[in-house]
């Protein structure tokens, strides 16, 4: 499927405030399943400088920094991508120890995905609260304060009690432990059980708390689908993109957020419990992660004690009938 982006966003500062190095993640992935075709990505102001990096995940990203204060920043992203699986089902599973629940690796990939299937992994418990002001770069995965293991607000009330290891526990039970059904089950209950919201602002719910409330955005239901996973013992991590599939709860296209798990001898496989499917086509990966804080399209900060700072954004996905000159 052939899919034309155009992604504007727009921050705005009650005064000039110096912006720190950012990192944007809007340059779509190339791999198997999808390619770039073309792609741009500007600032309305040439920053001081830039460099294209690729993070820890793979996913590519830009960086930027700036010596002048400004009291407006817009980016613009352009791009055009073939998504190529036609087919989310193409696969088998090579490890008999994974064709069942809970799933084991192979020694080399256990080791490989560790920061996949361990939640604790490259999160800091430890972590104060951020003292300084923050730009609300993330849109919407806007993040205005940290709070240990990233999450929302409300979410230090929410730790690990083993609610979602059991609730993951009852869905492979009734699929007799067999994998790949558990990861349709499991995308179904989210799908059909839950109510699913736009809340444009905020890091993702605690998955104990998304579980509890039987409700959540996007970003909140993917990571629930992450942490019960794990519990599993299956390999998973968080996307950040855009899909043609317009959920009920909004009305127009936004940033959208799934969840993928690795499978021996099928790779990494996306599943999209907001919508309750498996992901093909129709999906455009942009980042991913083992969890939504390496996945933001945009992060930063700004210095500027007690200023106001809004964020818009403007987003267009559409499909394309055909692209002349250009080989499938």
């Amino acid at each position: 499927m052939l899919l034309s982006i155009r992604h504007h966003l727009r921050y705005v500062y009650g005064r000039p405030v110096f912006l720190e190095p950012m990192t944007l993640r809007l340059t779509p992935k190339q791999d198997c399943s999808q390619q770039l075709l073309d792609h741009s990505l500007r600032l309305d102001a040439e920053p001081a400088g830039r460099s294209s990096i690729q993070e820890a995940d793979g996913s590519g990203a830009l960086v930027c920094w700036f010596h002048e204060e400004r009291d407006q920043l817009e980016i613009t992203m352009e791009a055009r991508v073939r998504t190529l699986r036609t087919n989310p089902f193409d696969w088998i599973i090579t490890f008999a120890p994974a064709q069942r629940l809970p799933a084991r690796y192979p020694a080399a990939e256990a080791a490989a995905l560790a920061a996949y299937l361990d939640p604790s992994q490259g999160a800091s418990p430890g972590a104060s609260l951020q003292t300084q002001q923050q730009a609300p770069f993330q849109a919407p995965f806007q993040a205005q304060l940290q709070v240990p293991l990233g999450f929302g607000p409300g979410a230090e009330a929410w730790p690990g009690d083993g609610t979602v290891a059991a609730w993951a526990a009852e869905q492979a039970a009734a699929v007799e432990h067999n994998t790949t059904a558990f990861l349709i089950q499991l995308a179904n209950r989210i799908h059909h059980d839950f109510q699913h919201v736009g809340r444009f602002e905020g890091e993702p719910m605690a998955p104990e708390q998304t579980l509890a409330g039987r409700s959540g955005a996007c970003r909140d239901t993917a990571m629930l689908f992450v942490a019960a996973c794990r519990s599993q013992g299956l390999a998973a991590r968080f996307v950040s993109g855009y899909s043609i599939h317009h959920p009920p709860e909004v009305t127009e296209h936004e940033l959208h957020a799934w969840a993928e798990v690795y499978l021996p001898g099928a790779g990494w496989r996306g599943y999209d419990p907001s919508l309750g499917l498996a992901v093909a086509d129709g999906h455009l990966v942009l980042a991913t992660a083992p969890d939504h804080r390496l996945a933001a399209a945009v992060t930063g900060t700004y210095r500027g004690t007690g200023v106001t700072s809004s964020m818009t954004y403007e987003l267009s996905v559409r499909t394309l009938a055909g692209d002349a000159g250009e080989t499938p």
